[in-house]
C-alpha cells in the first residue's frame, strides 16, 4: 500500500478559547479526488490552509512527500500581475501551459488583470492551478460565481488532471461527478468515507444515528452512576472516590458533546397574501445594450405558485431578464404586464445591500430599536438573529467581518422577515453549507408564493423548478417545463461550448474583429485619441510577443511522442496555438488600420 502524498496526523488548532480541531487525521492519496464536507464555521477553509502549509497547527503533524507540489485556490482569490498570463505563470507554470488553461476557461491570456468580474477572477485562479500541473490541488468553493458551462469545464479539467484533489463545495451535482472519497469535518474531527459524494448523505445519516444512540447510552450510564454515588456508604470511601472521578469525567465528556452540537437554523418563510393569478405576462420582449442583444422576441407567462429557474452563461442576461420581467428595466420592444397585489422580495447575487461598515444590527434594524417585524409579528432582534446562527455579540460586528456564508445568511434573514408573494433569489446558494441549503429548499418547496430563481446549482434547480428559462447569450431564450436536466434533454446543443468569456460583457477573448474603415473624407491635422493610442501600444506589444509564443508552442507540438504520452495536453496546446495565430493576424490588421489613421491625422490627408 502506497503512503499518502499529503497527510495530517492528530492535528489540533484553537481560535482563542474555541477549539477548531482536536485530533484531526486526514490523508490524500495520489490522483484521488476527494471532498471535504462540513457546516459553515466548522473550519473547512482553515483546514485547507493547514494542508497548503499556510497555517501552522498548534499540535500534530503535517507530512508532505518530498517533491510534492501543491496548488491552492482560496475562496476569494487575489489576481495580481499586468495580464492574466502574467498571473497564471507567476507560480512557475510554463507559458504555453498557462495560455492553454486560460483559453480552456474562456479567458484571453493578454487581458489586463484588473477590473475582473467575480466569474473571471474564479476562472483565472482555477486556470493557474491547473497550469502549474501540481501533484495536489486544493479548491475552496470553486464553483462560486461560475455559470453551469464553466462548472462543466472545471469538471473536465479535474477528470483530465493527474493531481490529487481536495474540494470544499456546496454543489452536490458537481461533487457527485468528480469525487471518489469524502472527508466529513464534524465535532472538531474528520471522518472518512471511501466512496464518492453520491454515497455521503446515507452514510452521514447512519453515523449521526449511531452517535445519537451512543449519547443516549452515556446519559443512562451517568444517571446510574449518580444514583450509585448517592447511595454509597462510608466503608466504600476509596472506591467511591474513584467512581466519583469517573462520573465527573463522563459529565465533562457530555458537556463537551452538548457544546459541540450544532445550533439549528430556524428560518421561516411566509407569503404576504394571495397575488393575482397572473404574476407576469411578457410578449415579444427584446432587450439590447448597444450592439449586444440579450433578448429577441421572448414571451412567457408566470402564474401564481410557479417556480421559474433562469439559467445561462455569465453575462448572458439572466439578471437583466428578471429585472425586465419585474418592470425594473424597460424592454426595448414588446410588452410586459405585471399582476395585481404583488409584494416582491429580492436577494441579489452582488449583496449590494450589505455595506461593509454597517453592523448586523444596522442591516436588520435600519431604523434602530430592539424589535424586528417578522412576517407581521414583533420579535426581539437577538432572538431572531439566533434563528440564523448569529450570536448577540455578532450583532455589533461590521458586515466586512463576516464570511461569505454568513453574509448570505444575513441577507436571507433580512429578506425572509418581510412577507412577500413573489420571491426572487439571484444566486442564493453561493457560500451556503449543505444543511442550510437543505433547509432553504424545504422552505421554498412549501412556499405558497411565486419563486424566480437565478442559479448555477443544477441540483438546487432540479429539486425546485417547475420550469426553466435558458439564455444562450446571443439573444435566444427558451422556456422548458421542469429543471436543468429537463431543459438539457429537451434542448440539446442549446448552449454551444464557446469560450466562457465570449458571453461576458467585457472584452471578448476571441480575436478582435476588424471594423471596416469609413469612407474617406477630409480631416484636420491632429493625432489619435487617447483610447486609440493606448490600443496601438497594446497591439505593438501583442505583435512583438506573439511570434515567440507561436514558436514555443510549435516546438513543443513538434515532439512526436507528445500526443501518445498526453493527448489532453496536445489538444490544449493545439487550441492555444490556433488562438495565438488568429490573435496575431487580427492584431496586425487592426494595427495597420490604426497606423494609417494616425498618419492621416498627422499629415491632414484623407485616411
Amino acid at each position: 500500500m502506497r503512503a499518502p502524498i499529503l497527510a495530517l496526523k492528530d492535528v489540533r488548532l484553537a481560535d482563542g478559547p474555541l477549539m477548531l480541531f482536536d485530533g484531526v487525521d486526514l490523508a490524500l492519496d495520489a490522483r484521488v479526488r476527494a471532498c471535504l464536507v462540513g457546516r459553515n464555521g466548522a473550519g473547512k477553509s482553515t483546514l485547507l490552509r493547514i494542508l497548503a502549509g499556510q497555517i501552522e497547527p498548534d499540535g500534530g503533524e503535517r507530512n508532505l512527500t518530498t517533491g510534492t507540489r501543491i496548488a491552492f485556490v482560496p475562496q476569494e482569490p487575489e489576481i495580481v500581475g499586468a495580464t492574466l498570463l502574467d498571473y497564471a505563470t507567476a507560480g512557475g507554470a510554463q507559458d504555453y501551459q498557462a495560455q492553454a488553461t486560460l483559453t480552456d476557461f474562456g479567458l484571453d491570456p493578454e487581458k489586463p488583470a484588473v477590473g475582473l468580474s467575480g466569474g473571471e477572477i474564479r476562472r483565472a485562479a482555477l486556470a493557474r492551478a491547473f497550469a502549474e500541473e501540481a501533484d495536489v490541488i486544493l479548491l475552496d468553493e470553486p464553483t462560486n460565481h461560475l455559470d453551469i458551462l464553466a462548472i462543466e469545464t472545471l469538471e473536465e479539467e479535474l477528470a483530465a488532471s493527474k493531481a490529487a484533489a481536495l474540494i470544499v463545495s456546496h454543489d452536490r451535482a458537481f461533487l457527485e461527478r468528480v469525487t471518489k472519497r469524502c472527508f466529513w469535518l464534524e465535532y472538531r474531527q474528520v471522518k472518512r468515507l471511501d466512496e464518492g459524494f453520491a454515497g455521503f448523505e446515507d452514510w452521514a445519516e447512519k453515523i449521526t444515528a449511531q452517535e445519537a444512540e451512543e449519547a443516549r447510552r452515556l446519559d443512562r450510564f451517568i444517571q446510574r452512576e449518580a444514583h450509585w454515588m448517592a447511595r454509597g456508604v462510608t466503608a466504600r470511601r476509596a472506591r467511591n472516590e474513584g467512581r466519583k472521578r469517573r462520573l465527573e469525567s463522563l459529565r465533562q465528556d457530555r458537556r463537551d458533546r452538548l457544546k459541540d452540537t450544532r445550533s439549528e437554523l430556524n428560518m421561516g418563510l411566509a407569503s404576504s397574501g394571495v397575488s393575482g393569478k397572473r404574476v407576469v405576462e411578457a410578449k415579444g420582449v427584446c432587450k439590447a445594450f448597444g450592439d449586444r442583444v440579450l433578448l429577441k422576441n421572448f414571451s412567457t407567462r408566470i402564474l401564481r405558485g410557479d417556480r421559474v429557474a433562469v439559467v445561462g452563461p455569465n453575462g448572458a442576461g439572466k439578471t437583466t431578464l428578471v429585472k425586465v420581467l419585474l418592470g425594473e428595466i424597460p424592454a426595448d420592444a414588446g410588452e410586459v404586464k405585471l399582476g395585481t397585489n404583488l409584494q416582491i422580495s429580492y436577494i441579489d447575487q452582488a449583496r449590494t445591500k450589505l455595506a461593509p461598515e454597517m453592523t448586523l444590527r444596522d442591516v436588520l434594524l435600519p431604523k434602530g430599536g430592539d424589535q424586528i417585524l417578522v412576517r407581521g409579528e414583533p420579535r426581539h432582534i437577538v432572538s431572531y438573529a439566533k434563528d440564523f446562527l448569529f450570536s448577540e455579540a455578532q450583532l455589533r460586528q461590521p458586515v466586512r467581518s463576516l464570511s461569505g456564508g454568513e453574509r448570505n445568511r444575513l441577507l436571507l434573514a433580512k429578506a425572509l422577515a418581510n412577507p412577500a408573494n413573489v420571491l426572487v433569489l439571484d444566486e442564493p446558494t453561493n457560500d451556503l453549507d449543505m444543511d442550510t441549503l437543505d433547509l432553504l429548499e424545504d422552505l421554498l418547496a412549501d412556499y405558497e408564493g411565486t419563486l424566480i430563481l437565478v442559479s448555477h446549482d443544477r441540483d438546487f434547480i432540479d429539486r425546485l423548478a417547475t420550469s426553466t428559462i435558458g439564455l444562450d447569450g446571443k439573444g435566444r431564450a427558451i422556456e422548458t417545463p421542469g429543471g436543468w436536466q429537463d431543459f438539457i434533454s429537451q434542448n440539446p446543443g442549446f448552449f454551444a461550448r464557446l469560450p466562457v468569456a465570449a458571453f461576458a460583457p467585457a472584452k471578448s477573448s476571441a480575436p478582435r474583429p476588424v471594423t471596416p474603415a469609413p469612407p474617406p473624407k477630409p480631416v484636420a491635422a491632429g493625432k489619435l485619441t487617447y483610447k486609440d493610442q493606448r490600443r496601438l501600444e497594446e497591439l505593438d506589444a501583442l505583435i512583438a510577443g506573439a511570434p515567440a509564443k507561436i514558436a514555443a508552442l510549435e516546438a513543443t507540438l513538434a515532439d512526436p511522442g507528445l500526443y501518445r504520452r498526453d493527448p489532453t495536453t496536445f489538444q490544449r496546446l493545439t487550441k492555444s496555438l490556433e488562438f495565438v495565430r488568429a490573435q496575431l493576424a487580427s492584431g496586425e490588421e487592426e494595427w495597420l488600420g490604426l497606423e494609417e489613421r494616425r498618419e492621416a491625422l498627422e499629415t491632414g490627408r484623407p485616411g
